[in-house]
């Protein structure tokens, strides 16, 4: 399994203290099964727990998700300040999945190599 995040979702993950292992502890549960929300296409939402307190209160990140192969960590937003994304936000996250989900690993490298993407290396990742 690959795991990428972001620019901006690496930005949100250091201005809430969200660590790299948390976010393999998250892509680790929805290999899993255990899926927050599945909104089709690859698209997911699964909650974060604020770093020293529970998931009910924390963080929802939204994923682009492919069981055993990769993810990518996009979009994240504190329960405080919304809900859930809108059906606008929802389509273009699935325009987006459809790309980043189908690309090449030359093509992901070159979006790493960009600075548009960042790789998270899991624990026992090779």
């Amino acid at each position: 399994m690959r795991l990428y995040k972001s620019k901006w979702f690496a930005r949100f993950a250091k201005k809430e203290r969200i660590a790299d292992a948390k976010l393999c502890e998250v892509i680790e549960n929805a290999e899993k099964g255990l899926i927050d929300a599945d909104y089709g296409d690859g698209l997911i939402k699964q909650r974060i727990a604020r770093p020293g307190e529970g998931k009910s209160g924390g963080y929802r990140s939204i994923i682009l998700f492919r069981k055993g192969e990769r993810s990518f960590f996009i979009y994240g937003f504190s329960k405080n300040d919304m809900d859930n994304i809108d059906k606008s936000d929802e389509r273009d996250f699935k325009e987006l999945g459809a790309v980043l989900l189908n690309a090449s690993d030359e093509q992901l490298a070159d979006l790493v190599e960009s600075g548009k993407y960042q790789e998270v290396q899991c624990d026992g990742q090779n």
